[in-house]
């Protein structure tokens, strides 16, 4: 009896495992030419240049409401540090300036989305 206990356990633990980790199709592909990261059902779109920061988010498919959203961005370039504030306007939240990206840059963010909790997502740019 024990032996189907665990192993019932098990089916439904590697079940519960491969629908919390779902078939994200579409929003996991890049539609602006950054990479992407899905963090609870929310796709989040990074795009780096030197001169510019753009952070895409889509909500199956749809952009949500981004009035007043705000992102705090850290990269990480090699051993340069460099943090910025990202703002909406209205499509997707932005800065510009000057910006240590390459290849292999890690950035990560604290997306503050109207209404939700503040949200932690990485990215390494390609």
């Amino acid at each position: 009896m024990k032996i189907k206990q665990l192993l019932s356990i098990s089916a439904l633990a590697f079940s519960t495992a491969a629908l919390a980790s779902g078939d994200h199709g579409d929003e996991a592909k890049p539609r602006h030419g950054g990479v992407v990261s899905v963090v609870r059902d929310m796709s989040y779109e990074f795009v780096a240049s030197k001169q510019a920061l753009s952070l895409h988010v889509s909500d199956h498919g749809k952009t949500p409401d981004l009035a007043g959203a705000t992102a705090k961005l850290i990269l990480l370039t090699g051993a340069d540090k460099q943090e910025v504030e990202l703002t909406s306007d209205g499509s997707a939240l932005r800065a510009s300036g000057s910006f240590s990206v390459q290849a292999g840059t890690k950035a990560v963010a604290q997306i503050s989305l109207k209404g939700k909790p503040v949200q932690s997502v990485r990215f390494t740019l390609k």
